[in-house]
C-alpha cells in the first residue's frame, strides 16, 4: 500500500535517538519521584521485583506498537493503527481512554506536585498551600497554552532539559550511601498490596503511545520506531530499578512513610541535596502537566471537530489560534481531580483507563500484520508477534483483574459509555460527517 495520505505535507525528520528521547521525557515523569514510597508501602523490599514484572509486561505491549507503527505510522500513533485494524468504533473508544488516563493523570501530578510544594512550608499552612499551588499550576500553565502553541511548547522543551538531571545525580550519589540493613523485609503483602504495588509500577511506565502520536513525522518508521521504542524503555527499566534499590538502600523502612521520597533520601547525605530533589520533583511534575495539558486539549478539539462533543470545544481562538476552549476545560477538569483526589488514588485510576488501550494496541498490532498492512515500508515483522501480544493482553487482564470491584466497575461503565455515544452521536449527526479515525 502506498504511504498514508493523512500526513501529506509533514516532514519526517525524526530518527531513532530523537524519537527515543521524547519517549524517555515522556515516560519518565512525576511518577518516579513519588511512586517508590507507594510501591515500598505496598510490597516493601521486593518492589524492584515489580518494576521488572511490569517491565516486561511494557515490554511486550512496545514490541506490538512497534509492529503496529511501524506498518501504519500515522499523526495520532496508536488510534490510527487501532481504527484502521477494527474500525472507526474501537478508534473513538481509545481515544477517550487516551483522554481519560491523561486528565487522570494530571489531576494526579498536580496533586504531588501540591505535596511538594507544603512539604517545605509549616504543616498548618498545608490545606490553603495545596488549593493555591494546584490552581495556580494548572491555570497558569493552560493560560500559557491559550497564549499560543508556540509558548506552550517552550514551556515543555524547556522543563523536559532539567528533569532527567536530578534522577541521574540521585543514582550516582545515593548508590555512595547504601546500606544492605536497609533492604530487610518489614511489609507483609497482601492480594491488595501487590495489586496496588503493581498497578503503581505500571503507571511510572505509561506513555510511550504519547510520543508516538508523531508517527506521521518519524524517518522510516519500519526501523525507527521499533529501535527508539526499545531504547527508550531498556533505558527507563534500568533507571527506575536503580532509584527504586537506591531509595530503599538510604531510607529503609522509613521509605514507605516519605510523601517526597526522593528529596528524603538524599537529605540523610546532604540538606543542600534534599532541596534539589525537590526542585527536581517539582520542574518534573510541571514538565509533564505542561506536556499533558499541551496535547489532551486536542482530543477534545478532535472530537468536537467531527461532531462528537458539543461544537463549542472545537473552537479556535481568533488570535492566537489555539482550541481555547478544549484547553480551559481539560484545565478544569484536571484541576477539579487535583482538589478532590490524591496522587495514588488518581495514578490507579489512571492506570486502568490505560490499559485497555494497549489491550486494543497489541490487538491491532497484531490484526494488521495478519491483513499484511503495510503503508510505511518494510515493517518490523516480529517472529513472536502474537506472543507479545498474548502477553501484553494478559497482563493488562490481570493488572485490571487486581483493582478494586468498583474500579472494574468504573472502567466497563465509561467503555459501555463511549461506544453508546458514539453509536448515537454517528447516527444523528448531519448526513455525510461519516465519523473519522482518531
Amino acid at each position: 500500500m502506498i504511504e498514508n495520505q493523512r500526513d501529506a505535507g509533514l516532514v519526517r525528520a525524526v530518527g531513532p535517538w530523537g524519537l527515543a528521547a521524547s519517549t524517555v521525557c515522556i515516560v519518565v515523569g512525576a511518577g518516579i519521584f513519588a511512586v517508590p514510597a507507594k510501591l515500598a508501602a505496598s510490597v516493601g523490599s521486593y518492589a524492584p521485583l515489580a518494576l521488572l514484572v511490569c517491565a516486561v509486561a511494557i515490554g511486550a505491549i512496545a514490541i506490538c506498537f512497534a509492529e503496529g507503527g511501524s506498518r501504519l505510522a500515522s499523526s495520532g500513533g496508536a488510534y490510527g493503527y487501532i481504527a484502521t485494524a477494527f474500525g472507526p468504533l474501537a478508534g473513538f473508544i481509545a481515544g477517550v481512554l487516551s483522554w481519560l488516563g491523561s486528565v487522570l493523570a494530571s489531576g494526579g501530578v498536580a496533586a504531588a506536585l501540591a505535596d511538594v510544594v507544603g512539604s517545605v512550608l509549616p504543616p498548618q499552612l498545608w490545606p490553603v498551600v495545596r488549593v493555591l499551588a494546584i490552581v495556580g499550576v494548572v491555570g497558569g500553565i493552560a493560560l500559557v497554552n491559550v497564549g499560543g502553541v508556540v509558548h506552550a511548547t517552550r514551556l515543555v522543551s524547556a522543563a523536559t532539559l532539567l528533569k532527567l538531571v536530578p534522577l541521574l545525580i540521585f543514582v550516582v550519589v545515593g548508590a555512595g550511601a547504601v546500606h544492605g540493613a536497609n533492604f530487610v523485609q518489614t511489609v507483609r503483602p497482601d492480594s491488595t498490596g501487590l495489586g496496588q504495588a503493581l498497578i503503581l509500577a505500571m503507571f511510572a511506565f505509561t506513555g510511550m503511545e504519547i510520543s508516538l502520536c508523531a508517527s506521521g513525522e518519524v524517518a522510516e518508521p519500519a526501523r525507527t520506531i521499533p529501535r527508539a521504542l526499545a531504547l527508550a524503555m531498556v533505558g527507563v527499566t534500568l533507571l527506575y530499578v536503580a532509584i527504586q534499590v537506591v531509595a530503599q538502600g538510604i531510607l529503609g523502612p522509613a521509605l514507605a512513610h516519605s510523601s517526597v521520597p526522593l528529596a528524603d533520601a538524599m537529605g540523610r547525605i546532604h540538606p543542600a541535596l534534599r532541596l534539589l530533589m525537590l526542585a527536581g520533583a517539582a520542574v518534573s511534575m510541571f514538565g509533564l502537566l505542561s506536556s499533558e495539558l499541551l496535547g489532551n486539549p486536542r482530543v477534545l478539539f478532535a472530537f468536537a471537530r467531527d461532531g462528537l462533543l458539543p461544537r463549542s470545544l472545537a473552537r479556535v481562538h481568533a488570535v492566537n489560534r489555539v482550541p481555547h476552549v478544549a484547553i480551559l476545560v481539560n484545565a478544569g477538569i484536571a484541576m477539579t481531580l487535583a482538589l478532590v483526589g490524591s496522587f495514588a488514588q488518581l495514578a490507579i485510576w489512571s492506570t486502568l483507563a490505560t490499559a485497555p488501550l494497549y489491550m486494543l494496541g497489541c490487538a491491532a498490532g497484531w490484526r494488521l500484520a495478519q491483513r499484511g498492512v503495510a503503508q510505511a515500508g518494510a515493517p518490523l515483522g516480529f517472529r513472536w508477534l502474537g506472543i507479545a501480544a498474548i502477553v501484553g493482553i494478559g497482563a493488562m487482564l490481570g493488572l485490571m483483574a487486581l483493582a478494586q470491584s468498583q474500579e472494574i466497575l468504573g472502567l466497563a461503565g465509561v467503555i459501555g459509555a463511549s461506544a453508546l455515544a458514539f453509536l448515537l452521536l454517528n447516527r444523528w449527526r448531519r448526513p455525510g460527517a461519516a465519523a473519522k479515525e482518531v
